[in-house]
């Protein structure tokens, strides 16, 4: 069973991959003059509008509140309903259903019908955003997840056209592009997340440093991912439960989130956990901040399409640092901090901040002696998500290897987190992975319930597939690091469990080479054997030599002889022989 899930898993994704070709071939034909992460917004944002009008498709043909009379579709029916009760009841039913509601004429089908009868009027895109966004409002549980989603189309951008018309119909033509595609693999399931998903990471490689905004590499994601869904020998039975027990949810948070992805691929990693499949009253919680609203509007989407339901995501816009969340101080004063079983994060790495002194009153960073540096938040994000993981949960974030060894307040700050036995493992990780930076990085895994205070250290700088612009991790060199971290015993040049007081002496540096020796020695040179190879090359340079002049001697320059081959007599000759 679980050898045919992956084979069938790989099929969908071979499928998400050409489809993606496919419409990444259609957006470089339809965007003209336009940058490609501009471009983004109006692919992804049409494809997401088409999956929630499909979505609601669904819900009106299943739930058995649409009669559908002969010669009609759902939409028609839709239609025809509305027109003869009203549309109120059908907002309260599809809202309180799905979390928005889509009236008939701002459907899918409604506006890709009037795109090949050539009908569409330019008002028609402006109308179903405007009215979608209205609809939103309707369900307060979930107004803040579908809220201004679709902000960041600007119809109005002169790079879809100079004027009405012209933008009208590059808008046209890219629903039309779009309603071709068949997002259903061969056995009739949807694949569209994947596609999306592909899709974002095809935007983000074209994004150059920009993409580190909004997209961690997937095969990055699937390290952290499989470190926090792993459950060891000495794991508590509340954390087994979480990853394992059918009817214990699961909570996730990413206060970085970018575009979801990461967060998604730890839902992925929790299905292998589980045989590939979580069981049916088991649910994945997700919860994420991301600073940019392009970004955010991206990660609501990212998530929807690969089928979480509203009640299963909590998003915010927002800084992580500067506004704490989930939950944070009431109005008397009193925290009351969320946490969660399981935190990952891909911050922006040594970023600016606020740290004025009155953030050592802070919760999340009271508690470590000094603040991180105005110029390098790294510690700053460690700490939030260190504040915001259960006491039986796992945290893994990737930060830059400065963390490892920097001193100052860096220094104390690391110091504190070994004294409290918080750090698990610290992984190194290798160069160029990310698109926003080619600098090795490092992942650092954390836990509060440790029942030994050693610290694993692994070097997997090493083990990756070199790309022409990026390099990128195998399958094997995932599951390499995971395997070893799950083992947890030295490896020879790959691998020490280090004790704290091997910590303690190397002065709480935590810089890798201290720990996993990698070098190589060379083989021991035999210099007798050396020198006789110098004496017989000598010999035998000496040998050719003496050819190589005896060749010359017998060599007679051209200016010597006569016409028919035969040696000129020159200055020095005899009389005689000038006769």
């Amino acid at each position: 069973m679980i050898e045919q899930n992956e084979s069938e898993r790989i099929s969908d994704e071979q499928r998400a991959k050409n489809l993606t070709s496919q419409l990444w071939a259609m957006a470089n034909a339809l965007r003209g003059k336009m940058d490609a992460s501009e471009f983004r917004d109006y692919i992804l944002g049409f494809i997401f509008y088409r999956y929630l009008s499909a979505k609601q498709e669904r819900f009106l043909k299943n739930s058995g509140l649409l009669t559908v009379k002969d010669g009609e579709n759902i939409n028609d029916a839709f239609a025809r309903s509305v027109e003869q009760e009203g549309l109120d009841e059908w907002h309260q039913a599809l809202s309180e259903e799905l979390g928005y509601a889509i009236d008939p004429e701002d459907t899918w089908v409604t506006l890709v019908r009037k795109v090949k009868d050539q009908q569409v009027r330019p008002e028609d895109f402006g109308n179903i955003f405007d009215h979608f966004k209205q609809n939103a409002q309707l369900n307060a549980d979930a107004s803040r997840d579908f809220r201004d989603v679709f902000d960041d189309i600007n119809l109005m951008n002169s790079s879809l056209g100079n004027s009405t018309a012209a933008r009208t119909k590059a808008l046209a033509d890219l629903v039309e592009r779009i309603d071709e595609v068949n997002f259903l693999d061969e056995s009739g399931h949807d694949i569209l997340g994947n596609v999306y998903e592909y899709l974002i990471a095809q935007f983000a490689g074209n994004s150059g440093k920009k993409a580190g905004e909004f997209y961690t590499p997937h095969e990055v994601s699937r390290v952290l991912a499989g470190l926090v869904t792993y459950v060891s020998q000495d794991s508590s039975d509340t954390e087994k439960s979480a990853v394992h027990a059918p009817s214990v949810d699961f909570d996730v948070y990413d206060p970085t989130c970018g575009s979801g992805s990461l967060l998604l691929t730890v839902q992925g990693e929790l299905k292998k956990a589980n045989n590939g499949e979580l069981p049916a009253d088991k649910h994945v919680h997700f919860y994420g901040q991301e600073l940019n609203r392009t970004t955010y509007n991206l990660a609501r989407m990212n998530l929807m399409m690969h089928d979480v339901d509203y009640q299963w995501m909590d998003l915010r816009n927002a800084d992580t640092l500067e506004q704490d969340w989930p939950d944070g101080i009431d109005s008397n004063g009193i925290d009351h901090p969320r946490s969660f079983d399981a935190v990952v994060a891909n911050p922006p790495y040594s970023q600016h901040w606020d740290n004025a002194e009155s953030k050592l009153k802070d919760p999340r960073f009271k508690d470590f002696g000094k603040l991180a540096p105005k110029s390098k938040a790294d510690y700053a994000f460690v700490e939030h998500c260190l504040y915001h993981l259960k006491p039986t949960g796992r945290m893994a974030i990737v930060l830059p290897h400065g963390v490892l060894f920097r001193g100052a307040a860096e220094g104390t700050i690391r110091r504190a987190i070994i004294d409290k036995n918080y750090l698990d493992a610290v992984i190194g990780m290798p160069s160029n992975l990310f698109y926003s930076t080619s600098i090795p990085t490092v992942v650092l895994v954390f836990r509060k319930d440790r029942t030994t205070n050693d610290i694993l250290f692994i070097d997997a700088s090493q083990n990756f597939e070199k790309g022409k612009n990026q390099n990128r991790l195998r399958d094997e060199d995932i599951q390499t690091i995971i395997d070893t971290y799950a083992a947890r015993k030295d490896v020879d040049k790959f691998a020490h469990v280090a004790t704290l007081d091997e910590i303690k002496e190397n002065d709480y540096n935590l810089n890798i080479p201290r720990y996993v020796d990698t070098f190589e020695e060379e083989e021991p040179i035999d210099l007798d054997e050396v020198n006789r190879k110098l004496e017989s090359n000598a010999k035998e340079m000496e040998r050719l030599q003496k050819e190589l002049q005896a060749m010359i001697d017998q060599l007679v320059p051209t200016s010597a002889m006569n016409g028919d081959g035969t040696e000129r007599a020159g200055e020095d000759a005899t009389p005689e022989a000038q006769e």
